[in-house]
């Protein structure tokens, strides 16, 4: 991953504007830093295990740029949730890839649609990509660090970071531990933000530039997709007007319940309590509308099918069972019914009482030759890098 950025030079002696960041003025160095802007520094900080109390664990642990931004790790529950610093800890939801989230708005209420849009993790707690990077590092079930003054020690350990930092962002940084912490949370989003994680070069883009023909399978499963005719999907994953809108992000970024079931292997694997619930948006502190109970983030469809398990807690294992959970709301064939991964009856949803039953309902059922031909479409929304992936 290293030096995959160009680097960007700065004035010795003024302000620059970097990733539309003010920093501060820099002072007179004899040479440049090893990290000449916030998108090399971020790459670096992305990587470093340093970060976390243990020294084993780092943002790309959980976000694997070989793994489509997603954890690739095995536990005695999957890939369901991500381990922690300890190698013991476990989470009760599923790391979300960090491609393509540079476009999530900022977390807001949508005043004309009447919902809650944006913002980062399942709950949209943190309105934006730097809030985000500034989570783990502290979380107890995660990177396991005390305090940011914490973390401000170990960035000081390493004189590349130290130069960098002060150069960028001017002398003194470090007499502040939180302006230290913003400052690498601000360097991480700024990689974040990097063509890197969001190449667009999918099969599909591939498609609309007219450098791959679709099958007939895909292209099957193109039509559906978007037609409201015919299935629910583009209701919650197609952001743009067109249809060939070339970085159609496959989300809208609203919030919903669709009745996902509780988790029950993980919550056994974490030491959750028996009453314990997934409240979704309901947990994110800006929210306390009892009507927002069970609702989460609609996430981008864009690399899918090689970043399972599926739903916020990871109770799908594959990506054609999502399709059919979603079909069980308008089929009333008795094998619509039943999950085909544990050969039983649906779970109950885990909150019940705000599922958004008008967008579930919509369309009619489908065959299995449409909810393949859907699956083979999704698999079309894979970056490039990893189409190998698909045939693993």
């Amino acid at each position: 991953m290293a030096g995959l950025l160009k680097p960007i030079a700065l004035p010795a002696a003024t302000g620059a504007v970097v990733a539309g960041l003010y920093l501060a003025s820099a002072p007179q160095v004899a040479t440049e830093p090893l990290f000449t802007n916030l998108e090399q520094l971020g790459e670096a900080l992305f990587f470093d295990p340093n970060l976390s109390l243990n020294r084993s664990q780092a943002c790309a642990t959980c976000h694997d740029p070989a793994a489509a931004f997603t954890d690739p790790r095995e536990s005695k529950v999957g890939r369901a949730a991500s381990l922690g610093d300890d190698g013991m800890s476990l989470g009760d939801r599923n790391a979300p890839t960090a491609a393509y989230a540079m476009f999530s708005p900022e977390f807001h209420f949508d005043e004309v649609a009447g919902v809650w849009k944006g913002g980062q993790f399942h709950d949209g707690r943190e309105a934006g990509l730097e809030g985000q990077a500034g989570g783990p590092p502290l979380d107890p079930i995660e990177m396991g660090m005390p305090d940011r003054a914490s973390v401000a020690a170990r960035l000081e350990e390493n004189p590349d970071y130290v130069e960098a930092m002060t150069w960028l962002f001017g002398e003194g940084l470090f007499e502040d531990p939180d302006a230290a912490y913003g400052a690498m949370t601000r360097a991480i989003a700024a990689f974040e933000r990097t063509p890197e994680f969001a190449p667009f070069d999918s099969k599909y883009d591939r498609s609309l530039r007219g450098e791959y023909t679709l099958t007939d399978q895909e292209e099957l499963g193109r039509v559906l997709f978007f037609s409201q005719q015919f299935t629910n999907c583009n209701i919650c994953h197609q952001l743009g007007r067109s249809e060939i809108d070339p970085q159609e992000t496959f989300t809208n970024y609203e919030f919903h319940n669709i009745g996902v079931p509780a988790n029950v292997a993980l919550r056994g694997a974490n030491g959750s309590t028996a009453d314990h619930v997934d409240t979704g948006l309901l947990q994110n502190p800006g929210v306390d509308d009892p009507a927002q109970a069970g609702k989460f983030k609609v996430p981008t469809l864009r690399n899918v099918a090689v970043t399972g398990p599926y739903m916020h807690n990871g109770v799908f294992e594959d990506l054609r069972t999502v399709v059919l959970f979603y079909d069980k709301y308008n089929s009333r064939a008795p094998e619509r019914q039943i999950n085909p991964e544990t050969g039983q009856p649906w779970g109950p949803p885990e909150v019940d009482g705000t599922l958004s039953l008008v967008d579930l309902e919509t369309g009619p059922a489908l065959d299995d030759q449409r909810v393949d031909a859907i699956v083979a479409f999704l698999k079309t929304l894979t970056d490039a890098r990893y189409e190998h992936l698909l045939e693993e």
